[in-house]
C-alpha cells in the first residue's frame, strides 16, 4: 500500500495501530507540534541534539501540511498523544479540534525507516514478528540543553543475535535522518535502564537473554520526554510507535 492509501486508513480511522513494517522504503517521522513562543529553543534543541531530533521538515506557524507528504498532520497519523503542562492528557486519533493558528510543527526522523533494510538482510525484528509497538527507554544519557528543553534521551530497543549486530551497525549508521546507528549495545543498566521488560513506551517483546543482546537506537520520542521537564501549555505528538508516513523515499 502507498503512503497515501494509508494515510487515508487513518484519516478515516479504519487502523490505529503501529506503522511499524508499512509502506517500505518511505521515510517515517516523529512528530512535536508546539506554540511558536517555544519554536525557536526546540529547533535549537533539535540541531544541538541531532542523533535523537534528526529534523526532516519544519512546518510554519499554522500551517498543516507538510512539504515530504500529501497529508495534514491533524488527522493523517493513526494515534496521537496530547500534553498539558507537563502531563499526559490523553491518546485521540484526530486533532483537528485542538488546533491553532499559532502551532508550529517539527517532523523529526524515524528508526522505523531503516527496519526493511535490516529484515532485507535476514536480520529478524522481534516486535513486528509479534506484532508488538517497538519497546522504548527512558536513559540517563543527557541530551544538550537549549533554552528550556532539558533532559535525557529516549532509546528504541531490537534484540539481535550476536552475529548479526555488526551488520545492524553498518546499515544503520547509513541513515543519518533515521537517528543513525545504535548508540548502546548491551548492558542496559549502564544507561540506566533497570528492566529491559518495563518499556517506559511502546510494549515489551518476549526474547532470550541468553540468545539475543538488546540494542538500543536514538529515538523520536525524546523530545517528548524533554517536554515533560519543560511543561508547556500543550504540546501535541504522535503516540509512540505511530509515525506519520511521508512521499519521500529513505534514499532521498
Amino acid at each position: 500500500m502507498k503512503p497515501k492509501q494509508q494515510r487515508e486508513k487513518f484519516r478515516s480511522n479504519q487502523y490505529t495501530g503501529t506503522t511499524s513494517g508499512m509502506c517500505d522504503n518511505y521515510l517515517q517521522a516523529n512528530m512535536i507540534i508546539l506554540p511558536k513562543e517555544y519554536a525557536f529553543e526546540f529547533l535549537l534543541f533539535c540541531l544541538r541534539n541531532p542523533r535523537s531530533c534528526p529534523i526532516v521538515d519544519v512546518l510554519e506557524e499554522g500551517v498543516t501540511q507538510p512539504r515530504i507528504a500529501d497529508a495534514d498532520i491533524r488527522t493523517d497519523l493513526p494515534k496521537y498523544r496530547i500534553y498539558r503542562k507537563g502531563k499526559l492528557e490523553k491518546e485521540v486519533v484526530d486533532i483537528t479540534d485542538e488546533w491553532r493558528d499559532d502551532f508550529v510543527t517539527f517532523l523529526i526522523g524515524c528508526s522505523f525507516t531503516f527496519e526493511k533494510s535490516l529484515i532485507g538482510e535476514g536480520i529478524g525484528l522481534l516486535h513486528q514478528e509479534q506484532n508488538r509497538v517497538v519497546p522504548m527507554f527512558k536513559t540517563t544519557i543527557p541530551c544538550e540543553k537549549a533554552g528550556r528543553f532539558e533532559g535525557n534521551m529516549v532509546v528504541s530497543m531490537r534484540a539481535l543475535k550476536e552475529d548479526e549486530i555488526e551488520k545492524a551497525v553498518q546499515i544503520t549508521e547509513k541513515f543519518e535522518t533515521s537517528h543513525g546507528g545504535p548508540v548502546h549495545i548491551g548492558h542496559p543498566e549502564e544507561i540506566g535502564i533497570a528492566d529491559i521488560q518495563k518499556p517506559d513506551y511502546g510494549e515489551s517483546v518476549s526474547f532470550d537473554e541468553n540468545e539475543r543482546t538488546p540494542v538500543f537506537w536514538a529515538c523520536g520520542v525524546t523530545p517528548q520526554n524533554v517536554g515533560l521537564n519543560v511543561k508547556p501549555s500543550i504540546m501535541i505528538a504522535h503516540a509512540p510507535g505511530h509515525m506519520l508516513i511521508t512521499d519521500q523515499l529513505e534514499e532521498q
